[in-house]
């Protein structure tokens, strides 16, 4: 099983003025018999707060698995990408490059993300977008392989190429 957080990004959100529908999109994706949410929150897009709450989620949580939602994109108050640099200790860059072209299959749009992923300790920290499509379509593009990589992480994985 995996340690599973969900930390939203939004300052609509944040002050009650918009739904969060992104998370449950999250859930409904992930496997309950191998995702256990031990963590959710939804705060503004503040870079220090995000840093902090990052570092809280993987330091102080130990989850296996942070997902964040918005912040990706071209506003000046998107600063998801920034603040996921900032903690993490090893970049994984072919996670959103897989939801980037995935995303690309059905709109140009996906080429605006700039969502990051990477590794803080034994985390792996992913940006996602903050609509529920946008959600859908990532996950469904990194899935097959996610399993596989949260293993790695924690040790328990077979060699890569071995089928």
């Amino acid at each position: 099983m995996y340690k599973t957080g969900i930390l939203v990004l939004s300052d609509k959100g944040a002050r009650g003025e918009r739904e969060d529908l992104s998370s449950q999109q999250i859930r409904d994706l992930l496997r309950e018999d191998r995702f256990v949410f031990h963590y959710y929150e939804v705060i503004p897009d503040e870079q220090d707060l995000i840093e902090e709450k990052m570092c809280y989620a993987c330091d102080t949580l130990k989850l296996d698995l942070l997902l964040t939602s918005g912040g990706t994109g071209f506003s000046s108050r998107d600063v998801t990408p920034e603040a996921t640099l900032a903690v993490v200790d090893r970049q994984a860059p072919g996670i959103p490059e897989a939801m980037r072209w995935a995303g690309l299959q059905n709109t140009p749009k996906a080429a605006l993300s700039r969502a990051q992923s990477g590794i803080r300790g034994q985390t792996l920290i992913i940006n996602l977008p903050g609509s529920v499509k946008g959600v859908r379509e990532s996950l469904q593009a990194i899935l097959p392989a996610l399993e596989h990589g949260l293993d790695i992480l924690k040790g328990s994985a077979a060699d890569c190429g071995q089928d």
